[in-house]
């Protein structure tokens, strides 16, 4: 009676344990379990791959928050700070080049990646229907320009032929669409249920409709991770600004970052500053590199729990 009535010693013993929130999955069968030195070494390979990408980091960080006088005794590169100051940041953001040109940055990342994106799920959307017109012939195309281009001079003598040097299109234009992303869309779109579009049809729903509705919120996965990568090859582009703009007015930051690094020139409103022993020219390279890096490091730790889902299913059952 009181066996029945009082708790189960079999039943708790069979019971799983469900994984915590930070706890590891569980292991399969097959897998043996890791003996003390193959996690202790796993421990140490990992944490001195966080120490060599997070040292660099941290010193260029600290370097744009130090003083001239700290800078000068710590003989360049600082290491140990001694105090913070941003006057490196706030001369950088209180107008001229470099303000002037973290804007135009930002804005051709923007425009830029929502134009890479339409024309990308257009035509990935287009190449994962098998009944729309000459899909074949198209697809056949892209995955050629992958394997052959045409090269640099005959690319800029049609943007030149086009009068889009000195633009900001030609920031945009030339690297608008990649055939990668475009595969990687068409793949994820074509792992869709396709009676689930079929039923929309009986619906009366059209291609656009289907398209906003039913493949791109189910998409999203793969959507932001693409997003990402055109968000930060525009962030980050800087070649072709090098060979089809003239004006340095209309330079990203990327180039003027370069300007700095290499000591070409200086930014336009800190030249006194820097003469007058006010700013140390290493701390104003410093707090570019920071501003540069700033958005992508931002950014990426939102997307990252998409790039599972969003790469290797689309890529792998594609």
């Amino acid at each position: 009676m009181t066996a029945v009535l009082g708790t189960r010693p079999d039943r708790e013993e069979t019971r799983v344990k469900k994984p915590g929130r930070w706890s590891a999955p569980p292991r399969p069968v097959w897998e043996e379990e890791p003996s003390r030195a193959g996690q202790a070494g796993k421990g140490i390979a990992l944490g001195l791959a966080c120490l060599a990408i997070l040292f660099p980091l941290w010193i260029v960080i600290v370097t744009s928050l130090q003083t001239k006088k700290t800078i000068d005794e710590a003989g360049g590169l600082v290491v140990i700070p001694k105090g913070i100051t941003f006057v490196a940041y706030q001369e950088l953001l209180g107008g001229g080049q470099v303000q002037r040109a973290a804007l135009v940055s930002v804005g051709v990342t923007v425009v830029g990646t929502l134009f890479s994106m339409a024309v990308s799920v257009l035509c990935a959307y287009g190449l994962s229907r098998s009944g729309s017109l000459g899909h074949r012939w198209i697809l056949m195309t892209l995955l050629a320009t992958m394997f052959f281009g045409a090269g640099l001079i005959p690319t800029y003598l049609l943007v030149q032929a086009l009068g889009l040097t000195d633009t900001y299109l030609a920031l945009i234009l030339p690297s608008a669409v990649s055939v990668f992303n475009i595969l990687v869309l068409r793949a994820f779109f074509m792992n869709i249920s396709q009676e689930l579009v079929d039923s929309a049809r009986i619906d009366g729903a059209g291609e656009w409709r289907i398209l906003f509705r039913i493949v791109m919120p189910l998409s999203r996965a793969v959507i932001a991770v693409i997003s990402l990568f055109y968000a930060v090859g525009y962030w980050s582009a800087w070649f072709n600004a090098s060979i089809y703009l003239t004006d340095q007015d209309m330079m990203p930051l990327q180039n003027v970052m370069i300007q700095l690094v290499q000591k070409q020139e200086r930014p336009v409103g800190l030249s006194a500053q820097i003469n007058t022993g006010q700013l140390s020219p290493l701390a104003i390279q410093m707090a570019v590199m920071v501003l540069a890096l700033l958005p992508v490091a931002v950014l990426s730790p939102f997307v990252q729990k998409h790039f599972k889902k969003g790469m290797l299913t689309g890529a792998v059952k594609g």
